[in-house]
């Protein structure tokens, strides 16, 4: 037991200074500018809704691609690109999960793509923004208006790249976009929040 608790201990030490990190940072100043493509396996993009007003019912969806182009001290001048897979929506029920898939919610084989096109980043303060873009979904293209704070940017300690994080909330009327199934039974509000990080590209 000795042996392994050494092994262990000496593991941890030689780790250590590969895995220190400078605390990633919230100043505009020390962010870098230029290309960022997400990082897929760290994006997430949540959704709640009401069910029956009984309980906010909530799930989400992944494999999120895209490009951010990011001017940290003009953000006027940013920009935001993402698709994502409508088959990638999951709850915690099986049979929910394939019903939203299906042409009666979703329909992600005929709409396999929502995506997201940013039009205008309106600052609000030095780590916040309002994004407004085009929002597609179900086929029907509609303005949506994101609520963008900067979580942190730095280098990633595990894989050196540079990064920088964000979370977004809005809200969406889903019936809006033609997925009318049991409104107003099943709420018309879709929350959204996202948590996104990305990636530069040298």
């Amino acid at each position: 037991m000795r042996l392994s608790s050494s092994l262990v201990a000496l593991t941890l030490a030689l780790a250590a200074p590969a895995l220190a990190q400078t605390p990633p940072t919230r100043d505009p100043a020390q962010i870098q500018a230029g290309t960022y493509l997400v990082d897929a396996g760290h994006t997430q993009v949540g959704f709640s809704v009401s069910h029956m007003g009984f309980s906010n019912y909530s799930g989400g969806f992944s494999e999120v691609s895209g490009t951010l182009e990011l001017q940290p001290k003009n953000p006027g001048a940013s920009s935001l690109k993402v698709s994502v897979p409508v088959a990638s929506v999951t709850t915690t029920s099986a049979k929910l999960t394939d019903e939203l898939k299906s042409a009666q919610w979703l329909d992600a084989a005929k709409f396999p793509q929502m995506t997201f096109v940013s039009t205008k980043v309106a600052p609000e303060g030095k780590d916040k923004a309002k994004v407004t873009g085009d929002l597609t979904l179900h086929g029907v293209t509609k303005p949506v208006t994101l609520n963008v704070t900067l979580i942190g940017a730095g280098v990633n300690p595990l894989n050196k790249k540079v990064t920088v994080g964000f979370e977004a909330t809005g809200t969406v009327k889903r019936s809006e976009f033609g997925v009318k199934t049991y409104v107003p039974l099943i709420g018309d509000d879709l929350h959204l929040t996202i948590a996104g990080a990305f990636e530069r590209q040298d």
